[in-house]
């Protein structure tokens, strides 16, 4: 475990290192100050050169002369945030009110570097959604029931076949707080039929329990373990949080576990998230129980164990401006986008693309370093910038390169360069790349057609 830790940080250290702007979300601060893993955030981004501020969940954003700034409602001045040079780390306060999530979205419409984003938030913070993402996927769980309505104990008891003790739990809580341990049928009814008494729409499911001395903690941060801890259950109790009390330890991950763990990471597309877990009997060859994601870990506890510093791990990671990536919209594989200066044109959005985007051309003539042609009975000159090289059915081809400008979803991507090419045998007049996909930052849906746009004002289809 501490050789894929070494082998992370020499990862990071040999990518590029430029100074970022850092956004801590996070819940107001008590009288001991900052929430502990949101000061660690401050403290390293500071140590490291970079600009910090922390924003609590009631700032607003506001958009002034071509910036957008992010403000406290105390704060006049405000921090200013951009798609090019921000990562806003979220912290789980923000679940508590939808119009405080909003605040994420505006984020990510901006185009902000999200770790986590909403939706990954969202997933997380509901314990049986994630459940059936994490079932999805193929990982070991324990077997889970919702609760639908406060006389569905018997029901959901049958369904979950299970002897007691179970566990019950809110579907939404951290820290190990609404997380009961039930040892009856009546308790259980009478925990239901008082929960629902105190909210009538309270969320709740039971789980089976699975007796065992530890869990086991994984960190991971984009697709890589940043290290794991074991946790040992709190005497007297069934629980194993740090912030109740519970001791740590590094521990020593298997690779099936490792797998494990990376992958109930991707279930819920997570940047970066804790992985609990109960391990197997033959940890080798048996995988783990899969307990829970976290979308916002704590730090301390994993720190303490590890003797890592983690949170400068991470805040050194998005130093590379390849590792801020913001969150895509989907679209369909066909869109209306308007290629200057022809104007709404469709287009293939084609992921498989990793060449040149492609333009419809016409009447090609080629001069020199110009090149002229026809598109929807409009001529148009452009200078050649490159040529492709292409192998064809008549042997190697090479076409002429371009460069236009493409507005699509109100964005005007400049320069996109063009390879030109007869397609009309072909459904649309464009072919994009991967290339210029990344640029408008989109995830093609295969299935749909102009989710984002219509062809509603184009007479050619």
């Amino acid at each position: 475990e501490r050789r894929l830790v070494e082998k992370f940080k020499s990862f990071i250290t040999e990518a590029k290192d430029e100074k970022y702007r850092v956004l801590v979300i996070s819940g107001e601060p008590t009288k001991g100050g900052l929430f502990h893993t949101a000061q660690r955030f401050v403290d390293e981004a500071k140590a490291s050169g970079h600009e910090v501020y922390v924003a609590y969940p009631t700032a607003y954003i506001r958009y002034e002369d071509n910036a957008f700034f992010i403000h406290n409602v105390d704060d006049k001045k405000g921090f200013e945030i951009s798609s090019l040079n921000t990562v806003a780390f979220v912290r789980r306060s923000v679940t508590i009110k939808k119009s405080w999530s909003d605040m994420i979205s505006q984020l990510e419409k901006i185009g902000i570097c999200m770790v986590n984003s909403r939706n990954t938030i969202e997933l997380a913070s509901d314990k049986y959604r994630t459940y059936l993402k994490l079932k999805d996927f193929g990982l070991t769980q324990p077997n889970t029931v919702l609760i639908p309505n406060k006389d569905g104990v018997g029901e959901a008891l049958t369904t979950l076949d299970s002897e007691f003790p179970i566990i019950m739990k809110t579907l939404e809580g951290s820290k190990g707080v609404g997380v009961l341990f039930v040892e009856s049928e009546r308790s259980l009814e009478s925990l239901v039929q008082l929960l629902y008494a105190q909210d009538k729409n309270t969320d709740l499911l039971i789980q089976e329990y699975i007796k065992t001395p530890y869990d086991v903690r994984v960190i991971v941060l984009e697709g890589k373990i940043l290290g794991a801890m074991r946790r040992d259950v709190i005497e007297g109790d069934f629980r194993s949080n740090v912030s109740q009390g519970a001791k740590v330890k590094e521990y020593k991950l298997t690779e099936l576990e490792m797998e494990q763990s990376l992958l109930a990471s991707k279930a819920i597309d997570g940047s970066w998230t804790a992985v609990d877990f109960i391990p197997s009997e033959n940890i080798e060859k048996e995988p783990p129980y899969i307990l829970e994601v976290n979308h916002s870990p704590g730090t301390r506890g994993i720190e303490d164990a590890t003797k890592e510093n983690i949170v400068k791990t991470l805040v050194k990671y998005y130093a590379d401006p390849d590792n801020r990536i913001s969150v895509p919209t989907q679209c369909g594989y066909f869109e209306v986008v308007n290629v200057k200066p022809f104007g709404e044109l469709v287009a293939k959005f084609d992921t498989g693309n990793s060449g040149r985007a492609v333009l419809h051309a016409e009447d090609v003539k080629i001069a020199g370093k110009k090149i002229s042609f026809k598109l929807r009975g409009k001529r148009i000159s452009k200078r050649i910038v490159d040529y492709s090289e292409l192998r064809t059915g008549g042997g190697e081809e090479k076409r002429p390169i371009i460069e236009l400008d493409v507005d699509f979803a109100g964005t005007v991507y400049e320069d996109v360069q063009f390879g030109l090419d007869d397609r009309s045998d072909m459904s649309t007049d464009v072919l994009l790349n991967q290339d210029t996909m990344t640029r408008m930052n989109v995830m093609v849906n295969p299935n749909r057609k102009y989710v984002i746009t219509t062809k509603f004002t184009i007479i050619k289809d």
